[in-house]
Formats: C-alpha cells, sequence, structure tokens
C-alpha cells in the first residue's frame, strides 16, 4: 500500500487538468460517507473493571500513600 506522499508525488506527475480531477473525486468520494457517530466517554463505564476486583480501595491508595 502506497503512502499519502507517494500518491502525492504520482499526484504531482499528472496534468493540472487531472490533478483537479482527481481532487473532485476525493472530495466527492468523502462527501459521500456517511458521518462516523459521535462517541459518548460513558462508554468507557466499566472498562477494566475486572482489574480492580479483589482490591479494597482504601488499602490501596493507603499503599500510594506509603501509610
Amino acid at each position: 500500500m502506497m503512502t499519502v506522499y507517494e500518491l502525492l508525488e504520482k499526484a504531482k506527475a499528472l496534468e493540472q487538468r487531472q490533478q483537479i480531477e482527481l481532487i473532485k473525486l476525493l472530495v466527492d468520494h468523502l462527501a459521500s460517507q456517511p458521518p462516523k457517530p459521535k462517541r459518548s466517554l460513558s462508554e468507557l463505564q466499566g472498562l477494566g473493571k475486572e482489574v480492580w476486583q479483589g482490591v479494597d480501595a482504601q488499602e490501596y491508595i493507603n499503599e500510594l500513600r506509603g501509610k
């Protein structure tokens, strides 16, 4: 797969008319894509909770504080 920079170098070799057509095609392609749904921070709720099972919160804090 080509990188964006490799594609740009190839596009530079095109005639100006072809470059403009390429831009139009890219814009049309992007405009036809459905927008990605916005994500909510609340979707992360509970993620990784298994890591903390069996850990007493106060004991953990006390260990961090060096008590």
